[in-house]
């Protein structure tokens, strides 16, 4: 297993590089993500093929991007990432993922991790003028009305697209080991009746969290370890009724509180001796 020791934190004129480096990567990937949303992602989507065929053209290049982004972030030491089983994310199909979210490139390091996934966003980043041009041209999933979002992630999964999901919402509160999690990816994993696979996303430092700003470049490198669970299977949350409304979101709240007590669990430093 990687050494998972914190790094040293840098001060004074050895952080300036570091800080330089950071806004750099950020730069890099918010001009990167509006120049690719006008030339080079059209241009796959505008090349023969068939729908789908044009999505998976665009993911995998995004994909690819995303790669490229988490390499820059290693040179400029904002991060590093190790991974466990990591060829289980290059190969699954038809997947729900979940993780949880600890910093501000969570989605970053698992969509270049996985090559065949979408992922549910947020409103707010479908106005973010660098990247909406992306999330529009990968046929990612907007946060809208439940039914709407239930069957734009049904189709999705029936193709063999990994669907990736933070049950958070949002990033993790400093000083607390997850939020907690809403009932979105247990509804939409009972619902559709699919294989569920939890990520830990372990980290050993504190940065790019929510109460920082974005040019808050960490002054120590954030080590993260990308752990992939057990599958979680939907038949022992399932109802024999299927159009039961009630017991499915009874269900679904246990199937979220049993997610959420498995992450706690994994991410308490104390866990393995109490």
């Amino acid at each position: 297993m990687t050494d998972f020791t914190p790094a040293q934190k840098l001060t004074g004129l050895a952080y300036l590089p570091r800080w330089l480096g950071g806004v750099t990567c950020y730069v890099v990937f918010g001009l990167g993500g509006l120049l690719s949303s006008l030339t080079l992602l059209p241009l796959l989507k505008s090349w023969p093929g068939s729908n789908a065929q044009k999505i998976k053209r665009v993911r995998k290049t995004v994909h690819l991007m995303f790669k490229g982004m988490v390499t820059m972030l290693t040179a400029a030491g904002i991060i590093k990432v190790s991974t466990e089983n990591a060829h289980l994310l290059r190969n699954m199909k038809g997947k729900i993922i979940i993780a949880n979210h600890p910093t501000l490139v969570d989605v970053v390091v698992m969509i270049s991790l996985i090559p065949n996934a979408a992922c549910i966003v947020k409103q707010a980043l479908w106005r973010n003028f660098f990247l909406r041009g992306v999330l529009s041209s990968a046929g990612y999933i907007p946060n809208r009305g439940a039914d709407l979002l239930l069957n734009d992630c049904k189709l999705e999964l029936e193709t063999g697209t990994n669907l990736i999901i933070f049950p958070e919402g949002t990033r993790t509160q400093v000083g607390e080991i997850i939020n907690q999690f809403a009932r979105g990816a247990a509804n939409i994993t009972l619902r559709t009746q699919t294989e569920l696979i939890p990520i830990v996303l372990r980290t050993n430092a504190i940065g790019l969290s929510k109460q920082q700003p974005w040019y808050h470049i960490p002054a120590r490198t954030i080590g993260m370890r990308v752990e992939v669970g057990d599958p979680r299977s939907y038949n022992e949350y399932s109802s024999s009724n299927g159009e039961d409304l009630s017991l499915n979101a009874k269900k679904a709240r246990q199937m979220t509180r049993d997610l959420e007590n498995y992450y706690k669990q994994q991410l308490d430093i104390n866990h393995e001796i109490t």
